[in-house]
């Protein structure tokens, strides 16, 4: 699994660590669906967190939730957010904006994702419905959320560093 190519990597670290290489992020991506937390940002400014299933998919994320939960309103006043994800040996924070996804081919492509990996979701009209999902995703249907990713910041035990991102297409030779 290819995520997107950072641009530039600087090294964050004060403690005499090299960079951290995008290498062993995008190794960890290819190791499984990762627990994940997206941040948002309230209409009066206020920040909020909410764990969410999360799907990395040819370089992009993708997170789903019922339009009338706390995120979802976030996010249409505001599409500014960060997903969280622990990975083995890192933790990372992708910083991005998000864009509902409508369009039936992508809908069908990530829906199938989803079933693979054992969540039994179909496509219903502009959105996902299954015979359940995460408490916190409220009732369906479910939006889809494509994250667009600027930058990310890494730490492990090998230091820290922040990876910057200028496409916005997965890397070369990798799907759309």
């Amino acid at each position: 699994m290819k995520y997107l190519e950072p641009v530039q990597t600087v090294n964050l670290d004060r403690y005499g660590h090299d960079a951290i290489p995008w290498s062993t992020v995008d190794d960890a991506l290819g190791a499984g669906t990762p627990e994940a937390v997206l941040g948002t940002i309230r209409p009066d400014g206020r920040p909020h967190a909410a764990a969410v299933g999360s799907i990395c998919v040819d370089g992009l994320w993708y997170v789903v939730s019922g339009p009338e939960t706390r995120k979802s309103r976030n996010l249409a006043a505001n599409p500014a957010c960060t997903l969280f994800v622990k990975l083995p040996g890192i933790d990372v924070v992708f910083e991005g904006e998000v864009e509902r996804v409508t369009e039936p081919e992508e809908l069908e492509r990530i829906v199938a994702v989803y079933r693979q990996g054992g969540w039994p979701a179909e496509v219903e009209g502009d959105a996902f419905t299954a015979p359940y999902s995460a408490p916190s995703a409220g009732p369906p249907p479910w939006n889809l959320y494509r994250i667009t990713c600027r930058q990310a910041f890494g730490v492990g035990e090998g230091g820290a560093t922040k990876w910057i991102f200028d496409r916005q297409t997965p890397a070369a030779g990798e799907g759309a």
